[in-house]
C-alpha cells in the first residue's frame, strides 16, 4: 500500500506525462479529514480531461491504488478522482477559474513532489 505522498507523487507524474497544465499540489492534511492532498490541474478540452482521468486511473491502478470515487466524467468540464488520501481535480480552464479551489483552500501549503 502506498503512502499518501507516494499516491500524490505518482498522480503528478501521470498528469505530467499527459501534458496537464498548471498542476498544483495542496497539502491539506492539517486542514481537513477529507484528504492529505488535493491535486488541481487544467486540461485543454473535455477529451483531454477524459484522457487525464483514464491515464491517472491506469497509472495508479498499476501501482496498487484503486479509485474510490469518480465524479463528472460524463459531463467532462470537471472530473474528480478520489483516492481517499488524495483527491484529484481535473478542470477546463474557465471552470477552474470559476471555482478557484486554490483560493478556497488558501491555507493549504502548496508543495512540490
Amino acid at each position: 500500500m502506498l503512502t499518501p505522498t507516494q499516491v500524490a507523487k505518482f498522480a503528478v507524474e501521470a498528469l505530467e506525462e499527459k501534458s496537464a497544465r498548471d498542476v498544483k499540489v495542496l497539502k491539506t492534511e492539517d486542514l481537513t479529514v477529507l484528504a492529505n492532498y488535493f491535486i488541481i490541474s487544467t486540461a485543454t478540452s473535455t477529451t483531454h480531461i477524459k484522457t487525464l482521468a483514464d491515464a491517472l486511473e491506469k497509472y495508479l491502478e498499476d501501482r496498487g491504488e484503486v479509485t474510490h470515487r469518480k465524479e463528472g466524467y460524463r459531463a467532462g468540464g470537471w472530473v474528480l478522482l478520489d483516492y481517499g488520501c488524495v483527491v484529484i481535480h481535473l478542470f477546463l480552464d474557465e471552470i477552474r477559474e470559476f471555482y478557484n479551489l486554490e483560493r478556497l483552500w488558501g491555507d493549504a501549503e502548496v508543495v512540490t513532489l
